[in-house]
């Protein structure tokens, strides 16, 4: 293949130093039709590790494309590359050059994937978006908005009805997306007099509050006592089991119980099924 001698033996990983990476990735020729099918069928059909290298190499430069678009959510651009690339490489391992379409088509939906996973995971706020229709909202709010400013009523319906949700959730989420992190602590630099400000002087900790401590060491007593008493309810071999398989350190299997009481290892289970249920009613009862 002509263009082979051009493909970087060894790349460096975005993080080292982004701009050199983005310039090299950029000087990797891009694949003819010809070339790119020759390379997939290759791996398709040979499991040819090299023709997936150089597919990949081929198409970092568009992950760099897609990673770009995604700026805006305040994580680092090298990280968005990296699971960008993440991605390629799952779209070139699931690849059938049969199908008569180019990688980048198919490759585009896997790259987006890793990103969105990514976003979604460690941006601030997202957790807010966990389902299919929110994290729809959350990806194309921004480009939704016509203009910079707060979201009208108006504004709200429209992109609810565009995106399947409710304004309400609309315009929470765009209170969410424009809203800034309050650092805990202090800034290193900050004025004397505004120090005493940051939260972590002003926020109570109840960790250590007497009563609480109290409430939970009564509530862990009386639960105790009431499993114990709960316990003594069953009959021996049950009680025997339970205590052996839940309650001791070096805990016992079903196999070594069903050898020792002369039974299937299945029954044993059933038994430490039943033992369980009838604590969990007596704890209830109580």
């Amino acid at each position: 293949m002509k263009n082979n001698q051009l493909v970087p033996v060894a790349l460096s990983v975005p993080g080292v130093n982004l701009g050199s990476y983005i310039t090299t990735v950029n000087s990797i020729p891009v694949l003819s039709a010809e070339d790119e099918r020759a390379l997939a069928e290759r791996y398709f059909e040979q499991e040819d590790v090299d023709a997936a290298r150089q597919l990949v190499l081929a198409h970092l430069r568009f992950v760099v494309h897609i990673a770009k678009s995604y700026a805006g959510y305040g994580l680092p651009q090298a990280d968005l590359i990296q699971e960008g690339n993440v991605g390629l490489m799952k779209a070139v391992k699931r690849f059938d050059p049969t199908m008569g379409v180019r990688l980048v088509s198919f490759a585009v939906h896997w790259i987006k994937a890793e990103i969105h996973e990514y976003v979604i995971k460690n941006w601030r706020i997202v957790k807010v978006a966990t389902t299919k229709a929110q994290r729809k909202l959350f990806f194309n709010l921004r480009s939704k908005k016509k203009g910079t400013g707060r979201l009208s009523i108006a504004e709200a319906e429209r992109i609810a009805g565009d995106l399947n949700v409710t304004p309400s959730q609309v315009l929470e989420m765009e209170g969410r997306l424009y809203s800034y992190d309050a650092s805990f602590d202090a800034a290193p630099d900050e004025d004397e007099e505004r120090v005493g400000t940051a939260p972590a002087y002003y926020l109570e900790d109840n960790r250590y509050d007497p009563a609480v401590q109290l409430e939970e060491a009564d509530w862990e007593a009386d639960s105790t006592e009431r499993l114990m008493s709960a316990m003594e309810r069953l009959d021996a071999r049950s009680k025997d089991i339970l205590a052996r398989r839940w309650l001791t350190e070096d805990k016992a299997t079903l196999h070594e119980l069903a050898a020792e009481y002369g039974v299937s290892a299945e029954r044993i289970r059933q038994l430490e099924k039943n033992a369980m249920e009838k604590i969990k009613g007596a704890l209830q009862a109580a």
